[in-house]
Parts: C-alpha cells; structure tokens; sequence
C-alpha cells in the first residue's frame, strides 16, 4: 500500500509541474525571443516589413513612437496607396475614445461613476431579471463587470437605411454576431466578476446621448475629437468617406464594402494612424491636454478587473501587460468582420507606442503589436497568451498522456511483483 501511495502522489506531483511549467512557459514567455535584437524603431519596423510582405494582402498602416515622438512608419496596400492620413474602421478601439466621453461627463458633474446607469438613461431601461438592474453602475460598464451576457459581438447591416435605432438594437440588435441573442439584458451578479460585453458600450452610447442632449458622433467630435486636433476621426459613416476611406479587405484579399452600425461606440469608430498617435502623443504632453484631467486618466488605468490572477482591463481599456514601470502596457485593440484589426498600445512610463490599422487579416496587427510588447518589456500580454492558448493545451495533454501511462505501467508492474511474492 505504501508503495502505491508513494506511486500516486508521485505520478500526481509530475503531472502538476508539467503543466504548471508549460503554463509558465507561454505566460511568461520562457521560450520565446523578441522579434528583434536590436532596441531602435527602425530595427523593429524593419522585421514588421518583412513579415507583412510575406504574409498580407490587404492594407496596413503602422506608426511607432518613442518616448512620445513619431519615431517610424510603414504603410503598405494591395490596392490604392495608404499613408498616415488613410481612415480605416477600428472596431472596438473605439471603445476606448467612448470611455474618454464617459470620462468628461463625469469631470463635469453631470454623471457618476458607482450611481445606479438607470439614473441616467431616459430613452430605454434594462429588461428584468433575477438581478439587481439598479446594482448596475458606469464603472462596471466600462470596466466589463456589470454582468451583461449578451455576448456582442456586432454584423453590422448592409444598407444605411437597416440600421436600428439605438432603443431597438438594445432591446435585440438584428446584427448581433452568430451564436448571440443580441439581447442586452443583466446574466449576472453585477461587479462580480469580468465579461466582455459590446452591449454594455451601445448603453453607454445611449447614456451619452441621453446625459448630452447631443447625438453621439457630435459630442464625441465637439469634446474629444476636436480639443485632441483629430482631425479625421468620426463614428460618422459617410463622414468617414469625405475624409478618405480605404479600402476594406477580406481574407481572400478582394474589396468588400464596409457595414453599417447602430452600435456606434462599440465598434464603428473611423481614424486615422496619424490620429491614433495624436491621441497616444496628447497624453504624454508637458502641459497636457485639455479634456480629461490627469487624475481621470490614472484611473482609467488602474487595474477595475482580473482572470485568472492577472490584471486585464481598467475603465475603458485593455491593461496588456507589465511595464515593469509599476503600471501597465495600456490600449485597446478592434476586430470587425472577418478581416479588419486593429490596435492602438502606449505605455504611459515612457511614452512608447504603437498603432496598427489593418484589413485583410483577422489578427495581424495583434500578433505584431504583442511582439512589440514583448520587445519592448520581455512580458507576455494578455492576448499574446490567449493567442497561445490552443498550443499551450496541446504541449499540456503531449505530457500528461504519457505520465498516466508511465504512472499506470508503474502500478501493474507493482501489483505483479507483490503477488508474485505473495505466491512465493
């Protein structure tokens, strides 16, 4: 008996450091070399040309900042020329100009971050549930912990005269993405835990316009976009146009037309790369910028919710990883259809950036924007890793297989040899 004991906990404790190393070594980055060895723009600008040319066909446009200057940038297009100025839809980067017009109200008094949002909206309300619709606050919305689950996730339409209002898209958006309900209704307990929902930042749009008395795209323009100098940057579709929209690539590398949005703040955002640096730069400025206060914008970054141990998001933005500066690696990135991608990341300790606006490719600038992060940090951020995870799986169950075999054969070799005493 002692020696089958000693045979389990042994076979038990093998299996847990396999797959506890193997989750090490994709969290932490173990294994993993930075795209470059060298510390300049250029150098990484350089390997991100080579793997663009080797791998897309689509448009892509990347800026890269160093200590809160335009330091490189790449531009590159299968069809129609792309530079700084081109406009590209970035899908759910938008949510994190949406936060800064969040962020506005509640600087000027109008709003507050931890009162019920109910308070605040006078066109539409949550539909009951079994939970507390009035525990749902502005902080959990934008933090992703008020415990929505309507798991969205926006199509869009094809024609601007589909598009819903803004009422009947919360009530069940029609172009909510498969397997969605589209149903913008409480699952859970609120702030008890994060769930990504796009449904929480239409409600927002709406808190916005019903706090505002403006139309979204108005105020977003009047408050944030015009006092930062973007000057192409619009929720407006057919503005979007006037200022130069390029082309929108599939995966198989053919045009395809943009869609159209009620969901505005979710996921309908048209900038430009030089814009999004803009909006990266203004944040870093000496005598800094004039819409949101610098307390404001420590809080948004301020760890609001976790998986599994690490922090992951702030109000209205992704924390990617460590700086090792004591904060974080802060952004967000979009996706939008099957091919468009986008991201914008900065780290506020020095001013480092980068911006990638893509189509053609369903995560392209992800996996190039990870890399910089690990370039420039050597940690792994939170996508990276859940890029990784399919992979980490695969090494996992590589491992335990063989363990539960050896640990088995182990055990009836034991058994054999204890009976064979036992007839001796």
């Amino acid at each position: 008996m002692a020696k089958f004991l000693i045979l389990f906990f042994t076979t038990l404790i093998t299996l847990i450091v396999w797959n506890a190393s193997i989750f090490l070594a994709a969290s932490e980055g173990w294994f993993k070399s930075p795209i470059v060895g060298k510390a300049s723009a250029t150098s990484f600008l350089d390997a991100v040309e080579r793997t663009v040319a080797q791998t897309h066909i689509g448009n892509f446009a990347m800026i890269l900042i160093e200590e809160n200057e335009v330091a490189a940038s790449y531009f590159m297009s299968s069809g129609a020329p792309v530079d700084k100025s081109s406009v590209f839809q970035v899908a759910s980067l938008g949510k994190w100009l949406t936060s800064w017009g969040v962020m506005v109200l509640v600087e000027d008094g109008q709003i507050s971050l931890d009162l019920p949002v109910s308070n605040y909206l006078k066109r539409w309300q949550l539909p009951p549930s079994e939970f507390d619709n009035s525990a749902i606050t502005v902080r959990n919305l934008l933090s992703h912990t008020a415990g929505l689950d309507d798991g969205l996730g926006y199509d869009g339409f094809d024609k601007p005269e589909d598009v819903q209002t803004l009422e009947a898209s919360l009530t069940r958006a029609l172009d909510a993405s498969s397997g969605n309900t589209g149903i913008v209704k409480l699952g859970g307990e609120p702030g008890s835990g994060w769930s990504y929902s796009g449904g929480g930042y239409t409600l927002l749009q709406l808190l916005i316009e019903d706090v505002s008395g403006m139309p979204f795209n108005d105020f977003m323009t009047t408050r944030i976009f015009e006092p930062l100098g973007m000057e192409q940057t619009t929720f407006d579709h057919k503005m979007a146009i006037e200022n130069g929209l390029a082309e929108n690539y599939d995966l198989a590398g053919q045009t395809e037309p943009f869609r159209w949005y009620t969901a505005l703040a979710a996921t309908s955002l048209f900038t430009s790369a030089e814009d999004l640096s803009t909006f990266i730069t203004a944040q870093m400025e000496e005598d800094g910028q004039s819409v949101l206060s610098d307390d404001a914008l420590q809080l948004m970054r301020t760890p609001h919710a976790s998986q599994m141990g690490a922090d992951i998001w702030g109000l209205g933005l992704m924390l990617y990883a460590p700086n090792n500066e004591a904060g974080y690696i802060i952004g967000h990135d979009g996706n939008n259809g099957p091919a468009i991608n986008t991201v914008a990341r900065f780290d506020p300790a020095n001013g480092n950036g980068i911006v990638i606006l893509s189509t053609g490719s369903d995560s392209l600038a992800t996996r190039m924007a990870g890399e910089w992060v690990f370039w420039k940090t050597g940690n792994i951020d939170s996508l990276m890793f859940i890029m990784a995870v399919e992979r980490m799986l695969l090494w996992m169950a590589i491992g335990t297989g063989p363990i539960l075999i050896g640990g088995l054969i182990l055990g009836w070799r034991s058994r054999n040899a204890r009976a064979g005493c036992a007839r001796a």
